[in-house]
Formats: structure tokens, C-alpha cells, sequence
């Protein structure tokens, strides 16, 4: 019997989790309370691949390359840059004799971990295909999900991949659905990625008719993609490496107020500020991006006099990934765009 929360696979240093460990081992010869997965796709952490192609300028094979030596280094798939992962989709090949009785899998379903791949370990024995556009990496491979990790059976009524980019995402629209109340005025930064799409369209959900969503684009045609989902009620183009920009951008279609809550769903660091400002005071920042520094927002919050609730992204929450398929499900937009981009 491992450690429910594997901590008897960290290397170094020694009493740590997982998570932060420098180092665990991913030996696959598993524990009796630990499951063994043939790994397929590694969906890697929007920040952190966004982070590993600008490092390779764009060379897969300098990307394959890195993942390899993260991967050896580490026992995970860790970026060192960054701090994320990602997650997984694979077939459980072998489950531990403690956890037989205990859990609702059998060897052979098809998964997705909900669980980071920066604490999981896992062995890559090839690479077969990256895809950039989608963050989405096709291996041979095996990978070990601990006796707390959680996980989702992949659902009959839709693909694999879209699934897996469904719940790559899972934790920011049912966190959204959790912070916003009726009548909000929210602002989503990144709305046209995958997991501000999703928290667009949910904040719209939740602030009824009083309320008011406002999604932030980077150019003009990202702008019109947007307006044509009819996720927000506004739409403005802003520089979010410009926060007086942004702030501008915003009071322009908030009556000159600033917005009761910031969803950060952006994939670059030093967005602190422009997720800062707009905000009124007493109101909220959730920050999905995990390309956030807590040091630059609670020191940059202090140095403009804002007294705000920051809130650091949390990829899990209560039934995250049933919510997140319900969205996919109930609205034929969003699921006509995942489709579009992501069953590749």
C-alpha cells in the first residue's frame, strides 16, 4: 500500500506531495491502492505549451524534445517554467487489489484524469503526433493515478478528444457558476479560448437579465468570432499587457463603473494588473490562469489602493466535470465550435 496522496513515489525532497515535489518516481510497477493507465493524449496545460512553443519558436521536434526531458527529469510532465501539466486520457490497463471493490472501474475503460499531469507520474515511450493549435501531444506511453485522484469515465455521446478538451477546462465554468449572482456585471479576459468560451457562456447563464457579461479580445476578427456566439452582451478589443487599456475599454460599456468580477483566463504571465484595475472596489478576481503570480497581485492590488477578493483558479470543484459537459451538451454553438477545433 502506497500513500493515499502519493507521496511515496516523491524522490526529492523527501515528505513532500506530488505536486511540488522536484522529483517522484514513475516506475510502473504499481502499488495495491494505485491504478495503471496506457496513456493516449496529454492535453499540456495552455500556459505551460504556450510557454514550451514560444522557448522552441515554434519547432515541434524542439518541443518533443523538451517534453522528453521534462518528463525524465521530473517523472511527470511538469513545465519548470511554469509550474502546470495538463491531463490525460487513456485506458486503465491495471487496477491495484485494494481499490478493486472500491471504485466504479473496470481494466479496459477509457478515462480522463482530472488530476494534474504536473503530480502524476508518467512514462513516455514515444511521442506520435503534436498538435499546437489544440495544446494536444498522442503518445505511447503508461501513467499512474493515485488512490485520491480523480477522474471521469469518457461519456458515449460525444468524442474522446472533445471530451478531454471539455475537461481540461472543467474547473472555470463551475467555478463561474459558484461566484457570479444575478444582476453581476463581469468581465472575462480571454473569451475566445477554450475556457473563457465556456465561463462566457455560463457568467450569461448566471447574471440573468439585470446583469451584464463583457468578453475581451485581442484583434478584431477575434472580436467578431466572439459577437457571433452571442456568449457576451458586450465585446471589446483591449491589450491585456496594457491594463490602463483595458480598464479604459471596460468603463466605456459598464456606465463608467467597474465590473463586480474578472474571470482570468488567459495563457500569459503579467496579467495581474489588467485583472486588477477593472474591478470595482469589494468586487472579486478569479484567476484561471496559471500563469499567475500571487506575489505581482497581491503586491500590485496593494500598490493601487484595491481592495479586492482574489481568488486563485481551483481545477476542481464539486461535479466540475458533469457541469462542463452539461454546457457542451445544452448549448449548440459552443459544442459546434469544440467540435471544429478539437476532434483533430
Amino acid at each position: 500500500m502506497g500513500n493515499k496522496y502519493g507521496t511515496h513515489r516523491v524522490i526529492e525532497p523527501k515528505g513532500s506531495l506530488p505536486q511540488p515535489a522536484l522529483k517522484i518516481s514513475n516506475d510502473m510497477d504499481i502499488f495495491d491502492n494505485e491504478i495503471l493507465i496506457d496513456v493516449e493524449y496529454l492535453n499540456i496545460d495552455s500556459a505551460s505549451f504556450t510557454q514550451l512553443k514560444e522557448e522552441a519558436k515554434g519547432d515541434l521536434e524542439k518541443i518533443k524534445t523538451k517534453i522528453f526531458e521534462i518528463v525524465e527529469m521530473k517523472g511527470k510532465m511538469q513545465n519548470p517554467v511554469t509550474g502546470s501539466g495538463g491531463m490525460l486520457i487513456g485506458t486503465i490497463e491495471r487496477i491495484g487489489d485494494a481499490l478493486r471493490n472500491r471504485i466504479d472501474l473496470n481494466e479496459g475503460d477509457k478515462i480522463a484524469t482530472l488530476v494534474s499531469l504536473s503530480l502524476t507520474p508518467l512514462r513516455i515511450d514515444k511521442i506520435l503526433n503534436i498538435n499546437p493549435d489544440i495544446d494536444r501531444v498522442e503518445i505511447e506511453g503508461k501513467a499512474i493515478l493515485f488512490e485520491s485522484g480523480i477522474y471521469a469515465k469518457l461519456p458515449e455521446d460525444m468524442e474522446d478528444t472533445l471530451a478531454l478538451a471539455a475537461f481540461d477546462v472543467a474547473g472555470a465554468p463551475a467555478q463561474v457558476k459558484k461566484l457570479v449572482k444575478e444582476g453581476n456585471s463581469v468581465l472575462i479576459l480571454g473569451a475566445t479560448g477554450k475556457s473563457g468560451l465556456m465561463c462566457s457562456y455560463m457568467a450569461k447563464k448566471m447574471v440573468g437579465k439585470e446583469g451584464k457579461v463583457i468578453g475581451q479580445a485581442r484583434n478584431k476578427a477575434r472580436a467578431d468570432f466572439l459577437r457571433s456566439t452571442n456568449f457576451c452582451h458586450e465585446v471589446i478589443i483591449a491589450d491585456v499587457l496594457n491594463p490602463i487599456n483595458t480598464l479604459e475599454e471596460t468603463l466605456k460599456v459598464n456606465n463608467n463603473q467597474g465590473v463586480d468580477i474578472l474571470i482570468n483566463c488567459l495563457s500569459i504571465p503579467n496579467t495581474e494588473m489588467v485583472s486588477i484595475l477593472p474591478v470595482r472596489e469589494g468586487g472579486i478576481v478569479y484567476f484561471f490562469s496559471m500563469a499567475t503570480s500571487f506575489t505581482k497581485a497581491a503586491l500590485g492590488a496593494e500598490g493601487v489602493g484595491k481592495d479586492v477578493t482574489m481568488i486563485i483558479g481551483n481545477g476542481y470543484t464539486k461535479n466540475h466535470a458533469q457541469i462542463t459537459l452539461d454546457l457542451v451538451r445544452e448549448s449548440e454553438i459552443l459544442r459546434k465550435i469544440f467540435e471544429e477545433k478539437y476532434i483533430k
